[in-house]
């Protein structure tokens, strides 16, 4: 199983245990990093290799947003990043108590990626006549993506999982 951290983080996988297929041929990715884990599985799949399920946890939603929060968001970073990391940890697992995560020194570049990309409908559903399954989980109570705007976007070419009283990391307690 391949799995791609979100964004300024590392080794948060663990969260995830509950929902995460750990076979071989599973690629999942954590926020920013199913962004990642679907550039991984085009690879994959484009050298002729196998992958059974694409999983996306909580994954980067921001195509339903304004210009305005997206520019908002880059402009805090910017100001203070340590600020702007810690508010957003929070906001990970707000309602419920923070659990420990590990960190790493994340980019500018990296969150305008996640809040200008665009999931592709075509390109995910090429994914799937290719055989690729692919898995949503969702967190009813998740304050960083648009969860309503994903959950309507990807039901129409994944299954997707929506967690009530979950949170972006898909704790319910």
């Amino acid at each position: 199983m391949q799995f791609f951290s979100g964004f300024s983080l590392q080794n948060e996988n663990y969260l995830f245990k509950g929902y995460i297929n750990d076979t071989k041929y599973t690629v999942a990715g954590f926020s920013y990093g199913s962004i990642k884990a679907l550039e991984y599985v085009k690879k994959t799949l484009a050298a002729k290799k196998r992958v059974d399920t694409l999983q996306l946890l909580s994954p980067t939603f921001f195509q339903t947003r304004d210009t305005k929060f997206k520019r908002l968001q880059i402009l805090s970073f910017t100001k203070s990043e340590i600020v702007y990391m810690k508010q957003f940890i929070k906001l990970c697992f707000d309602p419920y108590e923070k659990k420990i995560v590990e960190q790493k020194k994340s980019t500018k570049q990296e969150l305008e990626e996640l809040l200008n990309y665009e999931w592709d409908f075509d390109e995910l559903d090429s994914l799937a006549q290719q055989g690729v399954k692919l898995e949503v989980y969702l967190g009813e109570k998740d304050k960083i993506i648009d969860v309503e705007g994903a959950r309507e976007f990807f039901t129409q070419v994944a299954s997707v999982t929506y967690i009530k009283n979950a949170n972006h990391f898909l704790q319910i307690s």
